[in-house]
């Protein structure tokens, strides 16, 4: 199964439901989907969802999924490598009034840049070619290890530090 989440934050994420959507349609997907919807007003069409899940379902999602696609959210994502679940992130962004600044995206690129997650580019575009590179075992991502529980935090600023101003 694959899980995709994008938290209780009140914006919706209405461009990633309809990607998941049209991939659904050309049949990119070899399992079926899951998907916590939020705030967002689209419906899915070709899928599961719910607007939100309660802690222990949101737990039991991730134990059942394979995949789980989330927004750049460091809980989500930690939560989902933690449960060594392949994690695809989606970023939410600004100019289309999925959240208040573009930090998702940095975060995705954090974990990217570890090698921990497949980062989808911002505007989706390439959102089927990360399930593609996955069911065919194209990507070789590293387990997540969290001795230092700053760790995510001080991954995110040095990669912020190091591209922020380039």
């Amino acid at each position: 199964m694959i899980f995709v989440t994008v938290g209780s934050r009140y914006y919706p994420f209405d461009r990633l439901f309809k990607k998941l959507d049209e991939l659904s349609e050309i049949g990119v997907f070899q399992e079926p989907i899951f998907a916590q919807i939020g705030l967002s007003t689209y419906e899915p069409k070709h899928y599961e969802f719910v607007k939100y899940l309660s802690p222990e379902e949101f737990d039991q999602k991730i134990a059942e999924a394979n995949i789980v696609v989330c927004h750049g959210a460091s809980g989500s994502i930690v939560k989902a490598l933690k449960a060594r679940k392949t994690v695809i992130g989606v970023s939410r962004l600004r100019k289309y009034k999925e959240h208040i600044n573009d930090h998702q995206v940095q975060c995705n690129e954090a974990f990217a840049a570890g090698n921990h997650i497949v980062f989808a580019d911002p505007e989706l575009s390439n959102l089927g070619e990360c399930f593609t590179k996955i069911y065919k075992k194209e990507v070789n991502l590293v387990p997540w290890e969290n001795k230092d529980p700053m760790a995510i935090v001080n991954m995110v600023d040095d990669f912020i530090q190091e591209n922020w101003y380039k």
